[in-house]
């Protein structure tokens, strides 16, 4: 018996120092990431916007990773497996205009929400003199768009033709029962290049129709080809498709936006595909229209883009000393 124990003991050592290194081994050689986001330093959380294209580096145990924030001011640092919990990393961040940030601190699995304060106070100081005043900012830009306009319609008859009261018997094709022979006819349209219908139906206008059974339409709201099939299990029948035929013409539309203000910042979007943004506003009490162009460049504000994985614009400015929004 002791010996019976004894293997047992020794099996169950050799298990346990092989799940130990088998752990050992997935640490070292697996990895982890350190994510978080970077954003502007500011007693209002409605003025810490992401700040993109921060460079971010770490240094774990003589190993360095670096990686640059995105445009929503989100990092991510891939680590090796083996460095996870058992170092202090060396966090340093570093991007023009704000002061350099270094942490250094255990690595945990939280999420790091990192603050850089701006090397120039954000309140940007005050002209002397009288302040010029901007009020009812909107923005303008051009979406693509288009137009459906009618062109015409179609009109279109097919026939199924059958000869009814004949048995199945085993035919390939029979009626739904499987009492009567049957035959499968169909139709199929194409509106053109440019073109697509639109509103298609299909009818039963001849025949016994009660014995027809429409099989599958690819009656889309819009598209460019109609197909119909049809079994028919007695007579031949006919039936008619309609449909209006639509050409889609493009356009550029004109929309506005309203931007959000807080104190001197305001900031707006634009959605995919948005163009030639120009901002309106009243300048001490004269309408002035300002298109942005490629430069954002503004006589009023300093702007900045910031365009979002799904192409999403987001724009952000602050006044330049001398002006104030009202």
């Amino acid at each position: 018996m002791w010996k019976k124990g004894l293997i047992w003991t020794s099996a169950i050592a050799v298990i346990g120092v092989a799940l130990f290194l088998l752990v050992r081994y997935r640490l070292r050689t697996s990895s982890t990431s350190l994510q978080g986001a970077v954003l502007v330093q500011d007693t209002d959380p409605r003025k810490q916007s992401p700040i993109p294209g921060v460079e971010v580096t770490a240094a774990v145990g003589g190993t360095t990773v670096q990686t640059k924030s995105d445009s929503s001011g989100f990092f991510r640092l891939t680590l090796p497996g083996g460095l996870w919990r058992r170092e202090s990393a060396d966090l340093r961040f570093k991007h023009a205009g704000y002061e350099p940030l270094q942490i250094t601190q255990p690595l945990t699995d939280q999420i790091y929400v990192i603050r850089m304060p701006a090397v120039a106070t954000k309140t940007s100081p005050q002209a002397p003199g009288p302040q010029t005043i901007v009020k009812d900012v909107r923005v303008r830009y051009a979406a693509k768009a288009t137009t459906p306009v009618e062109v015409g319609s179609t009109a279109k008859t097919f026939e199924v033709a059958n000869i009814g009261d004949v048995p199945c018997n085993g035919a390939a094709t029979c009626s739904p029962d499987g009492k009567w022979k049957a035959t499968v006819g169909g139709l199929t349209l194409d509106a053109g290049e440019g073109h697509e219908f639109r509103n298609a139906r299909a009818s039963c206008i001849a025949g016994p129709c009660p014995f027809t059974r429409i099989e599958s339409d690819q009656f889309l709201p819009s598209g460019r080809i109609i197909k119909i099939s049809v079994r028919n299990w007695s007579d031949t029948v006919m039936f008619l498709v309609d449909a209006e035929v639509i050409q889609t013409i493009p356009t550029d539309l004109i929309r506005d936006a309203y931007p959000i203000i807080f104190g001197r910042e305001m900031s707006f979007t634009l959605p995919p595909g948005g163009e030639g943004p120009s901002i309106e506003a009243d300048v001490n009490g004269a309408e002035i229209i300002y298109p942005l162009g490629p430069a954002l460049d503004l006589s009023w504000a300093v702007c900045n883009l910031q365009v979002g994985a799904d192409r999403t614009q987001l724009y952000r400015c602050e006044l330049k000393p001398g002006y104030r929004f009202q």
